[in-house]
């Protein structure tokens, strides 16, 4: 969550879910810590509620989850509720999740305490949907995409993030499971497989145009 990154206040924060019981008095009071620092703290909680389901998966420290795996669940299941309630095939079932991963999430969401950190959460008014924006449309589902070069208006970053909110899947390596490549200038390596291999070269405006319909 926005907030992994404080130091968690000595005896008042056991997990991620105990930071939305704190008050400003409470933090004020601690050393070092004045009543401005403590607004300021507070008011980085109060918004770290409403950051998106990635950024809760990642913040739960699952181990194994990193911050792409997190957005990969987040999108896939939609909400921290079908996360916990997926079985280990699920899990093993979702693109670039593997058994160890898969495993271990599934370890994460049997046990007791966490699940009562899942519950204090949602009493604590945290966002545990994905939300509208983090899937736009299924136009592009089923499909592969690598990126690469510089396109014309998006960053790669940007590219996949827009791939992955219609459906699609990006991945780093193109192969013969890839559909598109998306190709801007200095394409390079990646680019020349793609055309050794058979593989649709597409550009940033033939993405949009597939996305649009």
């Amino acid at each position: 969550m926005a907030v992994r990154h404080l130091w968690p206040p000595p005896g008042l924060v056991r997990d991620p879910a105990d930071l939305y019981a704190l008050t400003a008095d409470t933090l004020a009071g601690l050393e070092r810590m004045g009543k401005k620092s403590a607004s300021n703290l507070m008011d980085q909680i109060e918004a770290s509620r409403h950051h998106g389901l990635e950024r809760l998966i990642f913040g739960l420290g699952i181990r194994h989850v990193g911050e792409r795996t997190a957005q990969i669940l987040a999108q896939h299941f939609g909400s921290l509720q079908r996360l916990v309630e997926a079985s280990q095939q699920e899990l093993e079932e979702v693109f670039e999740v593997g058994p160890i991963v898969a495993e271990s999430i599934h370890r994460f969401f049997q046990q007791e305490a966490n699940l009562e950190v899942v519950a204090k959460l949602k009493r604590a008014g945290v966002s545990v949907e994905a939300g509208a924006a983090a899937r736009h449309s299924e136009r592009l589902k089923g499909l592969q995409f690598v990126v690469t070069g510089k396109l014309p208006q998006l960053s790669r970053e940007e590219a996949t993030r827009l791939i992955e909110q219609n459906g699609g899947r990006v991945t780093s390596s193109v192969s013969s499971k890839t559909n598109y490549v998306l190709a801007g200038e200095d394409a390079g390596s990646k680019l020349e497989k793609a055309q050794a291999l058979g593989i649709a070269v597409i550009s940033e405006a033939e993405l949009r145009q597939m996305i649009d319909g």
